[in-house]
C-alpha cells in the first residue's frame, strides 16, 4: 500500500499538539538556544518541514540537535547503536512525465511527489570524533541581544516600542510592530518571540510577500497565519540562539481543527513560515533604514 507521508507526518504534529505542546518550542540539554537541527557532517541546517519533524523526533536525552545518516556515522569513522530507531526527514522531487501511450506527444508533465530518508541524533551513535560531538556554546539568556535588534533594523520594519506595558500586535493599517518595553517580558527568549512573531506577521503584507490565505484555507485563513507566525518565529529563534517559548494555549484547539480538516496544511504553514524568514534575510543584505520609535 503506497505510503501518505503528508497524512503521516500531520498525524505526529497533531498528536504532539493533542497533549499541548508545540512541537517547534524545543531546548536542547547541552546548548541552550541552539536547537535549531543541522546535519552533524556538513553543518547545514535543515529547514521548513524537516525542522518540526526533527523537534517532534526529539528524546530527552539528546542534548543536541545534530544529526546525521548512517552512512555518514560510518565514514566518520563511528557506528549507529544496534537498536536505534531513526528519524524520517522529506524533500520534494519534480519528475516529468510524458502521455501513458507510446504515441502521446503531449508536453510532459511535472509531477512532483515526496521521499523520506532516516538520520540519527549524535546520541544514537559511537565512536564519532570530537570535532562532530563537542557541545556548542549558547547565548545569555538574561540580556537584550544586540544582533537581533540590528537584524529588525536591517529589515525595515516599523517598530513602536512603548514605555509603558502594551499589548503586543502588528497593525495591518498602518503597517507598524508594537512592542511593550523590554522590562516587561520574561527574559530575551519570551521578548524574541514576542518580536518574530509579529514579524512574520509582517512579512505578510501585500508589499512584501502577499499572503492571501483565503483561497488556500477559507475560514481558517486566521488559524493558519498565527500557524505560519509561530513556526516562523521558532525558525528565528532557532537561528540565533534563542529558546522557545510557550505562547498562550488559546490557539492550538484552532491548529488541530486546521491540520486535521488538511493533512498537507502543516507543509503549507512551515513552507510559508520558511519563505518569510529567507525573505527576511534578504531584506537585511540590501540594509534599509528602519525607524526605531519610543511612544
Amino acid at each position: 500500500m503506497r505510503r501518505d507521508l503528508y497524512l503521516e507526518i500531520t498525524n505526529q504534529i497533531v498528536a504532539e499538539l493533542k497533549t499541548g505542546v508545540r512541537p517547534w518550542v524545543q531546548r536542547w540539554l547541552e546548548t541552550p538556544g541552539l536547537n535549531i537541527p543541522a546535519n552533524a557532517v556538513s553543518g547545514r541546517s535543515y529547514s521548513g518541514i524537516n525542522t518540526l519533524l526533527l523537534w517532534v523526533a526529539r528524546q530527552q536525552d539528546w542534548s543536541q540537535p545534530w544529526f546525521l545518516t548512517y552512512k555518514q556515522a560510518l565514514e566518520a569513522g563511528g557506528y549507529v547503536r544496534k537498536g536505534e530507531r531513526g528519524s524520517h526527514v522529506v524533500f520534494v522531487k519534480d519528475l516529468l512525465r510524458r502521455g501513458e501511450q507510446e504515441d502521446d506527444k503531449d508536453a510532459p508533465r511535472r509531477v512532483r511527489f515526496l521521499k523520506s530518508y532516516v538520520v540519527f541524533n549524535l546520541a544514537q551513535c559511537d565512536d564519532l570524533p570530537n570535532r562532530l560531538t563537542a557541545p556548542l556554546r549558547g547565548c545569555n539568556p538574561h540580556q537584550r541581544n544586540i544582533s537581533i535588534d540590528e537584524f529588525v533594523t536591517a529589515t525595515g520594519a516599523r517598530v513602536l516600542e512603548h514605555t509603558v506595558e502594551c499589548k503586543a500586535y502588528y497593525s495591518h493599517d498602518t503597517d507598524t510592530i508594537v512592542l511593550p518595553p523590554f522590562k516587561v517580558f520574561h527574559g530575551q527568549s519570551h521578548y524574541c518571540n514576542v518580536l518574530f512573531h509579529e514579524l512574520v506577521h509582517w512579512t505578510g503584507h501585500a508589499s512584501r510577500l502577499n499572503r492571501q490565505l483565503g483561497v488556500r484555507f477559507g475560514e481558517r485563513a486566521k488559524a493558519a497565519e498565527e500557524l505560519i507566525a509561530e513556526i516562523g518565529a521558532s525558525f528565528l529563534c532557532a537561528e540565533f540562539a534563542v529558546d522557545g517559548w510557550e505562547p498562550d494555549t488559546a490557539y492550538i484547539a484552532h491548529y488541530l481543527k486546521l491540520l486535521e480538516d488538511d493533512p498537507k496544511a502543516i507543509f503549507t504553514a512551515a513552507s510559508k513560515a520558511q519563505a518569510a524568514v529567507d525573505f527576511l534575510r534578504e531584506r537585511i543584505l540590501r540594509e534599509p533604514t528602519k525607524e526605531v520609535d519610543d511612544v
